[in-house]
């Protein structure tokens, strides 16, 4: 019995808990309000839009997770950037689309690669960079879409919708995917790095760390998962537009924030970000449901997200 105490007490103190318990809770008032009529449908849905969240949702920690002053401000523009060029080179062509992900993958690296060389060569803080870096993308997606909207190839979109027994298959890609990342995080010497780098800059250069090796690693990552967003979303949503990337900017921040990693960076969890992405989508279908007009969304939405955070925070601070 103590061993299962030890147990359930070793959950209880997860950061995460939280997010996967504010997701049940809001799932399940959905379901009371419509009699339990579309619950597996809600989930599906909630699963299937998730998916896109996280994956840029883990670049996002990742960079959040080197310390303060760390975001990505370029993921919208980015994920736009991808999916354009993507598409366009794939030309609805099942044959090229290997080569739509290669140069959705390069885009987001190009990106990366831009965005540490204005923080590196000209000392610019990350905040403004990527924000900077933002308008020169969405500029060149804008110059290179020219406001036409190609189908994705077939194969592309077929996959990104499909589903087995109400579970999206690229959800369980993502899933695993995050399992992937949570063991670079915590296993391999770069993840490590990483949060040595957030805990204490200085202390881990002076422990070896390379740390402008390990930051400019980390934001190419965060650019190339856009890059996949980006393309799987063109194939998910019948297309590439100037505006699909346009929610994911501050989604990417509040999920890292909801799934209980420290904005101070040092402490991250990918687990979390699922519970948050669940949460942040099945919170606007429970106030959708309930017939709120926008405005009372919004003001609710944020105070469950508010009350989320501090629930969260506080339990953090007990232990």
């Amino acid at each position: 019995m103590n061993g299962i105490g030890t147990a359930v007490r070793r959950v209880l103190e997860k950061p995460w808990l939280w997010a996967f318990v504010a997701a049940i809770a809001t799932w399940l008032a959905t379901i009371a309000f419509t009699g339990g009529r579309g619950g597996g449908e809600v989930l599906t849905a909630a699963f299937t839009f998730a998916t896109f969240y996280v994956i840029v949702g883990i670049g996002q920690m990742y960079v959040i997770t080197l310390g303060p002053g760390n975001v990505d401000l370029s993921i919208p523009a980015t994920i736009t950037l991808a999916g354009s060029v993507a598409t366009k080179v794939m030309d609805t062509q099942d044959s090229m689309i290997a080569v739509g992900l290669l140069v959705a993958l390069a885009c987001g690296v190009a990106v990366g690669c831009f965005n540490y060389a204005l923080i590196l060569i000209l000392r610019i803080p990350p905040i403004i960079a990527t924000l900077s870096s933002s308008f020169l993308v969405q500029s060149t997606a804008i110059a290179f879409g020219r406001g036409i909207r190609i189908k994705p190839p077939p194969a592309l979109a077929d996959f990104t919708t499909a589903s087995i027994h109400g579970v999206p298959v690229l959800a369980v890609c993502v899933i695993v995917l995050t399992a992937v990342m949570s063991v670079v995080l915590n296993r391999t010497i770069y993840g490590r790095w990483v949060i040595a780098i957030g805990q204490n800059i200085r202390a881990a250069g002076l422990a070896g760390v390379n740390v402008n090796r390990t930051r400019f690693a980390t934001y190419v990552m965060s650019a190339a998962f856009a890059g996949l967003c980006g393309y799987l979303l063109s194939g998910f949503s019948g297309g590439a537009s100037l505006s699909m990337g346009e929610e994911y900017l501050l989604t990417s921040i509040a999920l890292v924030v909801i799934g209980g990693s420290s904005v101070a960076g040092g402490s991250s969890n990918l687990p979390g970000l699922w519970g948050a992405a669940l949460f942040l989508f099945l919170v606007v279908t429970m106030l959708n449901t309930y017939g709120l007009g926008a405005g009372f969304r919004y003001l609710a939405t944020g105070l469950i997200i508010i009350g989320v955070i501090i629930a969260a925070s506080g339990r953090r601070a007990s232990r």
